[in-house]
């Protein structure tokens, strides 16, 4: 019990003082885990989809793989050159830049951490154009930009030890640990959910901005994301608060605030 105690103390006491700032938007976010940490696992599970996907990988001289990857890095330039001019040069030092595109009708793009990014050509209908390429994009590289995915492993090891935490406090008293039990069973999933829908925004902000950089317009991104929400339909989504991400109505009017600052980036 004094094992555990010590390991709870410690993960929280961590936690209040491990914080960095993220890029543009200014929020400090929790960080526990470093660039040395996850890239190794990031490219090691990159390179374990390419080889499981081999046969679905789109070749270079391939259109729709050849638009994909010229927009894409139109994108990795604007955002290195802004990175490296703002003092955030050392986040993305270690960065492997590589753009696929993958036979797949998921409606699905993605970039891991160290700016491995795969576009799904199920979503290419839905993207329609340039812009919505570059919507599309710019809102995953932006989550590997704001470090979302060590933010999220870091916010599972501070709630695993203020579990461990409450857990020992409480353990002499039966009553007060099942109070406990269950608020922490009931609160922390919401809370993570609560962590993952803002970091979608704080995503749709960076990517609107990081599409303005690579030249194209915000304004486009509208667009897309009101074709996204009727290619995805809404009969099968849960509840805004039972979601990892926003919905639809709250997403569109969060891009529609964030839009005008995006502009001061836009260069034609």
């Amino acid at each position: 019990m004094k094992k555990i105690l010590i390991v709870g103390i410690t993960t929280v006491g961590l936690a209040l003082s491990s914080c960095s700032t993220v890029p543009l938007t200014g929020r400090s976010r929790l960080n526990l885990v470093s660039n040395d940490q996850v890239l190794p696992m990031a490219f090691q599970a990159y390179n374990q989809f390419l080889t499981d996907n081999k046969s679905a990988v789109l070749s270079s001289s391939n259109a729709q793989a050849a638009r994909v990857k010229t927009i894409g890095n139109k994108l990795i330039v604007a955002v290195k050159n802004y990175m490296n001019s703002n003092n955030y040069g050392d986040l993305i030092k270690d960065y492997k830049w590589e753009v696929n595109v993958v036979q797949n009708k998921e409606l699905n793009a993605w970039c891991m951490p160290g700016g491995k990014i795969v576009v799904y050509t199920g979503i290419l209908p839905v993207t329609k154009d340039d812009a919505g390429l570059a919507t599309v994009m710019g809102h995953e590289i932006a989550h590997a930009i704001a470090g979302h995915s060590a933010e999220r492993m870091s916010q599972e090891m501070v709630a695993q030890g203020a579990g461990a935490l409450g857990g020992a406090i409480t353990s002499n008293n039966p009553k007060t640990q099942s109070i406990f039990n269950t608020m922490y069973g009931v609160g922390t999933p919401l809370m993570m959910l609560k962590y993952g829908r803002n970091q979608e925004l704080e995503a749709d902000k960076l990517g609107l901005i990081f599409m303005a950089m690579a030249g194209y317009n915000p304004q486009n991104a509208i667009a897309f994301w009101q074709r996204m929400s009727s290619a995805s339909g809404s009969g099968q989504k849960p509840p805004e608060f039972l979601s990892t991400h926003p919905s639809d109505a709250t997403r569109i009017a969060q891009i529609q605030k964030a839009i005008p600052e995006a502009q001061k980036y836009y260069k034609r």
